[in-house]
């Protein structure tokens, strides 16, 4: 069965970041840890995150 992109059911403001960890096989908090720094220092974590909030499908 292939891995498919979807947002988590381990939320912690709308699943994204727990999905992007189940899809890449590493733990939801390294990837919320990476998404700050990227907000904080970049800018554009927070609009890629809501991009994917709305064009990744929730989990089934």
């Amino acid at each position: 069965m292939a891995k498919r992109l979807a947002r988590s059911n381990d939320k912690k403001i709308a699943g994204v970041c727990g999905g992007v960890g189940e899809y890449l096989g590493i733990d939801p908090t390294i990837v919320r840890i990476i998404w700050l720094v990227a907000v904080l220092v970049y800018g554009s974590g927070l609009f890629l995150y809501l991009i994917l909030w709305l064009v990744m499908p929730p989990s089934r």
